[in-house]
């Protein structure tokens, strides 16, 4: 009898070589690298925009301090016991604007710092979260300074009849010059302020 035997195909299947292996973990480092890099040089771009903004944030406040500071007007017309004069110090509100400017201005100045920080260290999402915190209070503090003597140089130029009180831009003008022009700057620091914390919020959510 003829003996028959089942021969087995046995199929080898060639593992991949450790060059190859090599050759796909580089390019997904590679790819890696690239999309980190992007990410970063935009951030870093968005961190120098935050910088100059800071830049400019600063120049306004301080425009509004020390213009608000210097608003004092006396009137050609007085006598020895009598003097008519107009300062920022005469108005609580307006007190309460200088010292807000002030402290708005000198937390830009103590923020730059950090902003370096983001600039030489695009995806650190720490220093942007703070200045995200610190930038939304001074913001509400800006604003509030902004809006309250705002409401008074409108009374100082038109009054209210139904109390009675006399518009005082009529007598003095550069005061009421010099006060509306400190508001209208203080309003500006508050634009750039809205700028930067919304430039904070993209950086951190942007992957």
């Amino acid at each position: 009898s003829r003996k028959m035997k089942n021969e087995s195909t046995i199929i080898d299947v060639p593992a991949e070589s450790s060059s190859a292996m090599k050759g796909k973990a580089s390019l997904i480092g590679v790819a890696k690298d690239h999309t980190t890099s992007g990410s970063g040089g935009y951030k870093r771009g968005l961190s120098i925009f935050d910088f100059l903004l800071r830049l400019a944030a600063i120049i306004a406040a301080s425009v509004a301090a020390g213009t608000m500071f210097t608003s004092d007007e006396t009137l050609p017309f007085f006598t020895q016991f009598l003097q008519f004069e107009a300062g920022y110090d005469d108005l609580p509100t307006y007190q309460f604007f200088v010292i807000a400017m002030s402290i708005v201005s000198g937390y830009l100045v103590l923020s730059l710092p950090i902003s370096v920080v983001t600039i030489v260290r695009p995806l650190a999402s720490a220093p942007r979260l703070l200045l995200l915190v610190l930038d939304t209070a001074a913001l509400a503090f800006n604003m509030a300074a902004a809006s309250s003597a705002a409401a008074i140089s409108y009374l100082a130029h038109n009054g209210n009849q139904n109390t009675n009180w006399l518009p005082i831009c009529q007598q003095f003008g550069d005061f009421c010059l010099k006060s509306s022009g400190a508001v209208v700057s203080s309003f500006v620091a508050v634009v750039f302020f809205t700028i930067l914390v919304v430039l904070s919020g993209v950086a951190l959510k942007r992957h």
